[in-house]
């Protein structure tokens, strides 16, 4: 009797390490190790804390678990406190039983026509109507930018011009995979998602950290690519800056076609607040002012246009810079800038106009130059009459003696890069 037990013993280690080397370390901490490994009538009997986890590792990690008791005659058996879970063997091929829709509404058609394009958009733009019109040699079409940049916009274009596609947020995939696996009905889910002549899935960041939901979803890449279907995925950084992916995930998310979306410009900007119902004086007037951030813009354009329902009448620039004083940025007056500068450098606005010639007091006065010149239109001359009048051969030696120490020093050059876009 003593033998057996010991004979039993081994093998549950033997199993368990079996395990843990064919799994990721993260996923087998999180889910296997967990579990308490017994031995009974040739059945690995396998104990979940919560029906939660044993539905999941069923739906996920079944077929190895039988395939790695398989190696020792055994069967497999999932229980959550005394109650048995049906078996992994009997979920896994029943896909015939199994229905799933999904329980997120997708948005209203978009055409392309809805996104303004500026000429660094162009290129993206192009690669996603080609997407939605057909069958592509460079998918996964990757596409990144800050928030407010118009990716999800562009990537509803497609949805919306594509005669079968399926588009899902990244928190969706996440959540909907979850309630798949609760649910046990994952290989319907699968269906689901490879049912479809383009996949798209905007913002995959929100994988990050998602061990099992990342592995499905790179086993759903790799096979709709495999079909010679569409895949079209965007985030607010390029594959290779993705945090919580490794390497291996990153090369293949970058192994289609990379396009990046810039930020709207000013006439961006501008022809977006029209589009909105904006009259087109104040929008001229404040697109500059605006961050360049399509969120920030609609909340514009809708501020006004509710302001006008409401009050009636039309809102000239007098009420929209009442109305937008939360919003619009101030302009940047160049004594206001020299001044700002001034606080920056740790020096006096009197002592950087007046006739001071220490060291420091010329390198600050110098500086405020160079970024006077690169930030704003002012003539040299012009320069000089916002740093004590000083003439154009002066301000012109200065920004000359500057570039010199920018091309050795890369602290200041550094800093006076910093002070040059917070003039803008």
């Amino acid at each position: 009797m003593q033998a057996a037990n010991i004979k039993q013993d081994v093998n549950v280690a033997t199993i368990r390490n079996m395990i843990e080397s064919r799994m990721d370390f993260a996923d087998w901490t999180s889910w296997i190790a967990p579990l308490s490994f017994e031995i009974s009538d040739n059945v690995l009997v396998l104990v979940a804390q919560n029906q939660f986890s044993a539905d999941y590792i069923s739906g996920v990690y079944g077929a190895l678990l039988r395939d790695v008791a398989s190696q020792f005659d055994l069967d497999v058996k999932l229980i959550v406190r005394g109650v048995v879970v049906a078996q992994p063997t009997k979920i896994a091929n029943d896909n015939n039983t199994q229905s799933y829709a999904p329980a997120v509404e997708t948005n209203a058609p978009v055409a392309f026509d809805a996104f303004i394009a500026s000429d660094e958009n162009a290129f993206v733009l192009s690669a996603a109507k080609k997407v939605a019109s057909e069958f592509v040699s460079f998918s996964p079409l990757f596409i990144y930018g800050a928030s407010g940049c118009g990716k999800s916009l562009l990537v509803n274009c497609i949805k919306s011009e594509s005669k079968n596609a399926i588009l899902m947020s990244g928190g969706q995939f996440v959540s909907e995979f979850a309630r798949a696996l609760h649910d046990r009905t994952v290989f319907a889910f699968k269906d689901f998602c490879r049912n479809c002549d383009t996949f798209i899935l905007d913002d995959v960041q929100a994988l990050s950290g998602k061990n099992a939901t990342m592995d499905e979803f790179l086993q759903l890449v790799m096979d709709l690519r495999a079909a010679g279907k569409n895949v079209v995925l965007t985030s607010t950084c390029a594959p290779s800056a993705l945090t919580g992916f490794d390497r291996r995930v990153q090369s293949l998310l970058a192994s289609g076609l990379v396009a990046d979306v810039t930020a709207p410009n000013a006439d961006v900007k501008r022809e977006m607040l029209i589009r909105a119902g904006v009259n087109k004086n104040v929008a001229n007037a404040i697109a500059n002012r605006i961050a360049n951030d399509g969120h920030m813009i609609a909340g514009v354009a809708n501020k006004i246009k509710t302001y006008a329902e409401l009050m009636g009448g039309d809102v000239n620039l007098d009420v929209a810079e009442h109305l937008l004083s939360d919003t619009l940025e101030k302009f940047k007056t160049p004594i206001a800038m020299v001044k700002s500068m001034c606080e920056k450098l740790g020096v006096a606005y009197d002592a950087i106009c007046g006739a001071g010639r220490s060291r420091a007091l010329v390198l600050a006065r110098q500086i405020i130059m160079v970024v006077l010149k690169n930030s704003t239109r002012l003539s040299l001359a012009e320069i000089g009459t916002y740093v004590g009048n000083r003439d154009h051969a002066s301000v012109l030696y200065a920004i000359r003696q500057i570039e010199k120490l920018q091309q050795t020093d890369l602290v200041l050059s550094a800093q006076i890069n910093q002070l040059i876009a917070e003039c803008k």
